[in-house]
């Protein structure tokens, strides 16, 4: 895996990037976060994250003191999974291993806040039925695609529109697992409003077919995901809680920008945490996935989608923002970004996973490693535990390749 061809760094350290940002309650060294990565490397049964590997892994990646690391995602409750290799934080043994992982981020003086995340349709639905769960989403039989409605009906679990105690039994259940989180010694959480899962299908009216007061309106399709903030925020604090949106991605069959009133959908949303913000409840963050990224499978610049922005979003809410999408070969934009808005922070996600040491290759501007896409998913520890820093590179000589 040598460094990437055909890409040109530029050295960010005079730039925002490197000026400190208050985020909730801790202040971070610089701008450059590491978001949400899935890896699946959680064991089953259990969900229990890797007991051997994941402590080294979350070391390697916090080793610059003051950065902000945000996990992968982490299902509240059994329900909210569907994927065996995932973790959890509900269970005393989940709970025990993140505490580990938490310990070992603070120890090297970095900062983590723990993603909360549930699958509903896009979990596997024979899966689900397998351990006696309901294939969950905002409306009955809405499926996202023609895999998963025969996967869905071959295991005789149809998916499922839930109902108002199911809301609240999963609101209940985001509140437990942000306790968890907490007491594990987490910084705070990140609610998953992104990418097509669960919170996602009930802003979408592509999946929002419903009828009461969760469908309908703009204002009734956000209501799910503004009273898991409002419940996670009585529970923990806004300081501790963050939030993830996706406004133009398309992956899990989501509208993106082929929805006239997308934008609408968001600025209302983001108003709303604005008017909670006036009120005293300030989140510590909004994350943002860009419309340069519609589907994380994409590789760099597919489905790019040049017809909006995020930009909207500062406009409305005042707090920081963390951009997430392609900025890794871009530092142009990235340096754009951070020095054009003082809230601004910059996600950096595949590209953390093959440069452990990415602080500071981009405060220096030196080459990134490419990353090996075959093993992001790999029950095993080739590209999760042994990517190099740039010197470790630099000795088996990866400047020659």
């Amino acid at each position: 895996m040598p460094f990437v061809k055909d890409f040109k760094p530029i050295a960010l350290k005079d730039t925002n990037m490197f000026k400190p940002i208050k985020i909730g309650n801790t202040e971070v060294a610089h701008r450059v976060v590491m978001p949400p990565l899935t890896r699946m490397r959680a064991h089953h049964p259990g969900n229990v994250p890797n007991k051997e590997w994941a402590v080294e892994y979350y070391k390697q990646r916090s080793q610059r003191p003051g950065t902000m690391i945000i996990t992968e995602g982490a299902f509240p409750c059994a329900q909210a999974g569907g994927y065996d290799n995932a973790p959890g934080i509900w269970s005393e043994e989940q709970v025990a291993e993140w505490t580990k992982i938490f310990k070992a981020i603070h120890d090297n003086k970095s900062f983590v806040w723990v993603q909360l995340w549930v699958l509903g349709r896009q979990a596997f639905p024979d899966t689900l039925a397998r351990d006696g769960l309901r294939y969950d989403s905002a409306s009955d039989e809405v499926y996202m695609d023609k895999e998963s409605e025969e996967k869905a009906k071959k295991s005789n679990n149809p998916q499922h529109g839930i109902t108002k105690d199911e809301i609240k039994q999963y609101i209940k259940d985001y509140v437990q697992a942000a306790k968890n989180s907490i007491a594990a010694g987490a910084d705070g959480v990140e609610i998953h409003s992104a990418n097509g899962y669960l919170l996602n299908q009930f802003l979408d009216p592509i999946s929002n077919k419903r009828t009461d007061e969760y469908g309908g309106s703009i204002e009734n399709r956000a209501r799910f995901t503004l009273e898991v903030v409002d419940a996670i925020v009585d529970a923990i604090g806004p300081e501790k809680t963050g939030i993830r949106f996706s406004p133009y991605g398309t992956f899990g069959t989501m509208s993106g920008g082929a929805e006239p009133l997308i934008v609408a959908q968001y600025a209302y949303v983001l108003g709303e945490l604005e008017k909670r913000a006036k009120a005293g409840k300030k989140l510590a963050f909004v994350h943002l996935v860009e419309p340069r990224v519609t589907n994380p499978f994409f590789t760099e610049g597919q489905g790019e989608y040049k017809d909006g922005t995020n930009d909207f979003a500062y406009s409305i809410w005042t707090g920081p923002i963390i951009r997430a999408g392609n900025y890794a070969l871009h530092p142009e934009i990235a340096k754009e970004h951070v020095n054009n808005d003082d809230r601004t922070l910059i996600g950096y996600g595949r590209f953390f996973i093959a440069n452990p040491d990415i602080v500071d290759r981009i405060e220096k501007g030196l080459p990134l490693n490419k990353y090996d896409r075959d093993t992001f998913y790999a029950m095993t520890t080739e590209g999760y535990l042994d990517y190099p820093t740039y010197d470790e590179a630099i000795k088996m000589g990866w400047d020659k390749q």
